[in-house]
């Protein structure tokens, strides 16, 4: 299901993309090391600090217009050829069943899907609604997420050195804040947003590592296939490389239910 970039979080996307170019132009006039690079003829890093903007711009649109893993409904696929051949593939005994959603009437919503209402559709293997990018983050686009926040995080953190190289001292406090209003303004910015970053990075990072979703991290007492497991528990978990290998570097759709009932039935 393709995202239409003029709908839905539009004007969230304008005002990030805004708030970037806004932000990464106070830092070129001002007279920081970027300033000075250019006046001095070194256009090496300034050239790199403006891709690595560039970029961060894009991956941040690429997640937020990236189908996250819709599910189509029963109507919309048109039979349920498909439900029959997913059900035949999991192994019964032990695996909850397959539950419907009350939503968009889904028949046979996947293990580790949820119901979006905001986005008003189930999403495979759901981590969060993410109201900045205005989209899931889910099986098809979380990996692409983890990238863009990294990326977002080395422009931050060199936008806020380059914010404090442009600060000018002065002869009192009322003349300092005068000369340096504007870049005070956009080290603030960047700052609070490497903070939420880096926390954000770090968060999906644990999260990834134990093979774990926000929502079933947040939510695991109400979650059918998870409030009967043990505290430290996972029934997904394959161990740190495992699961940041299967994370990163294998793209396909992995039928939960499978690994649930190999986990389930190796523990007894």
């Amino acid at each position: 299901m393709a995202r239409n970039m003029f709908g839905a979080g539009f004007l969230v996307r304008v005002t990030h993309t805004l708030l970037t170019w806004v932000v990464t132009l106070a830092l070129f006039l001002h007279n920081t090391d970027l300033r000075k690079c250019e006046e001095q003829g070194e256009l090496l890093l300034p050239v790199l600090f403006f891709l690595l903007v560039v970029l961060s711009v894009f991956l941040y649109f690429m997640v937020s217009l990236m189908d996250p893993g819709f599910i189509l409904t029963d109507a919309v696929k048109g039979g349920s050829c498909s439900d029959e051949d997913m059900e035949s593939m999991i192994p019964q005994s032990s695996t909850p069943r397959l539950r419907r959603c009350g939503y968009c009437l889904l028949q046979q919503q996947p293990m580790r899907a949820k119901h979006c209402q905001t986005c008003k559709c189930c999403v495979r293997r759901f981590d969060h609604h993410c109201p900045w990018i205005e989209n899931c983050v889910g099986e098809r686009n979380h990996r692409w997420f983890i990238v863009y926040l990294l990326v977002q995080l080395l422009a931050l953190l060199w936008a806020l050195q380059i914010a404090l190289s442009g600060i000018s001292p002065s002869d009192t406090w009322g003349l300092w804040f005068r000369v340096n209003g504007f870049l005070l303004a956009a080290l603030a910015v960047v700052a609070v947003f490497s903070v939420v970053v880096l926390l954000l990075l770090g968060c999906h990072l644990y999260l990834v590592s134990i093979n774990c979703t926000t929502w079933e991290f947040m939510s695991r007492h109400r979650i059918s296939y998870l409030k009967n497991c043990g505290i430290e528990e996972n029934p997904f978990d394959r161990g740190v490389f495992c699961n940041l290998w299967d994370f990163f570097c294998i793209c396909r759709t992995v039928v939960w239910e499978q690994m649930y009932h190999k986990k389930t039935t190796n523990s007894f």
